[in-house]
C-alpha cells in the first residue's frame, strides 16, 4: 500500500481524510466511504495505488469528449472505489466494491505510460469509477504521461476538495464532469453528496485551462430520483453559461434501469430533446444527446 497525501492524524489513532468533502474520520483498520483508503496504525494508505481493476482502449468520444481531439483513442484505466453512492450507478460492481473483492493488474505509473505508448494511444483516461479517490496514482501517472507527450483525461463526478484538485490540475488536459443534477437535495438523496463542491470543481478546472465537457444523466419523473424538471435544467444551463462554459459541450444522457433504480423506465427521448431546447435557449452552443441509439 502507498501512503496517502491528503489526511491528518488524530490523537485517538483515527485519521481525517482530506481528499473529498466527506472528510471521513477513519478508525484504525477501517476505510473511508470510498473503500479504498485505509487507516493502518494511524497512517492512511491507498489500497489501489498501482492496482487498476479495468483497462481498455476506447474512442475518446466514449468519455464522452466530443470537442477534444475527436477521432482519437485513449487508454482507459480504473481502480475500485467511489466517494458517492449513486442509486443508478452503471459500474457499481467496481465502484461500490472493496479492492479485495475485485481482481486487479499490477501497474506502476511508469508501466501505465509505457502501455499507452505501446498501443499507440495519444492519451490516458482515468475513468469508469471515481478516479479522484485514487488521486495520488493519477497525479504520478499524469506527470509521467505529460513528460512522454501524452494527454491526461479525467472522467469524474468532481467530488473533491480544492487543495488536492489544485495539485492535479497542472497535469490535466481535459475532463468530463458528471453534473448529476442542479439540486443539493437530489445530490444528498440520490448520490450521497452535495452539489456545491462539484460546481467548485468545474469552475476550478475551467480557470486552470482544462478543457471541460459536462454530462447530465436525465432520470425520468418516476420516484424520488427524478431530475428531469425543466426549471431545474434551465437553472443548471444558466449557471454553466454564466460561468463561461457556453462554448463547452453539454451532454444530456439517457437513463436506463440500473443498480437500485431497476423500477424506473428509460428516459423518453422527447424529454432529452426538450432539455436540449432549454439548454440552447440559455445560451449553450453545443448540446448533445447520449445513449439514444
Amino acid at each position: 500500500m502507498t501512503e496517502c497525501r491528503y489526511y491528518a492524524k488524530q490523537d485517538d489513532g483515527r485519521v481525517e481524510c482530506l481528499l473529498c468533502p466527506h472528510h471521513c474520520h477513519i478508525a484504525d483498520g477501517k476505510t473511508g466511504l470510498c473503500r479504498s483508503r485505509r487507516n493502518q496504525g494511524g497512517v492512511l494508505y491507498s489500497e489501489v495505488y498501482g492496482k487498476p481493476c479495468s483497462l481498455a482502449i476506447d474512442p475518446i468520444e466514449k468519455k464522452p469528449l466530443y470537442h477534444f481531439h475527436p477521432g482519437t483513442t485513449c487508454l482507459s484505466i480504473a481502480c475500485t472505489g467511489c466517494n458517492l453512492r449513486c442509486l443508478n450507478c452503471q459500474n457499481h460492481d467496481i465502484s461500490q466494491a472493496s479492492p479485495s473483492e475485485v481482481g486487479h493488474y499490477n501497474l506502476s505509473p511508469l508501466q501505465v505510460v509505457e502501455l499507452c505508448l505501446e498501443h499507440g494511444c495519444p492519451g490516458i483516461a482515468y475513468t469508469y469509477t471515481e478516479p479522484l479517490t485514487y488521486l495520488e496514482y493519477i497525479t504520478d501517472t499524469a506527470r509521467l504521461a505529460h513528460e512522454a507527450g501524452l494527454w491526461n483525461i479525467l472522467v469524474t463526478a468532481g467530488y473533491v476538495c480544492q487543495e488536492p484538485l489544485n495539485d492535479l490540475l497542472p497535469h490535466l488536459d481535459a475532463a468530463n464532469v458528471d453534473l448529476k443534477s442542479f439540486s443539493d437535495d437530489l445530490y444528498t438523496r440520490v448520490n450521497g453528496g452535495h452539489l456545491q463542491p462539484v460546481l467548485d470543481t468545474i469552475v476550478a478546472m475551467h480557470h486552470a485551462g482544462v478543457w471541460v465537457e459536462l454530462t447530465n444523466l436525465v432520470i425520468p419523473g418516476v420516484g424520488p430520483a427524478a431530475n428531469d424538471d425543466m426549471l431545474m435544467i434551465r437553472r443548471m444551463c444558466r449557471w454553466i453559461a454564466d460561468n463561461g462554459l457556453s462554448d463547452h459541450p453539454l451532454h444530456f444522457s439517457r437513463f436506463f434501469p440500473r443498480y437500485k433504480l431497476q423500477h424506473v423506465p428509460p428516459t423518453p427521448i422527447a424529454t432529452l430533446e426538450k432539455a436540449r431546447r432549454v439548454a440552447l435557449e440559455e445560451g449553450m452552443r453545443h448540446v448533445y444527446l447520449g445513449n439514444v441509439k
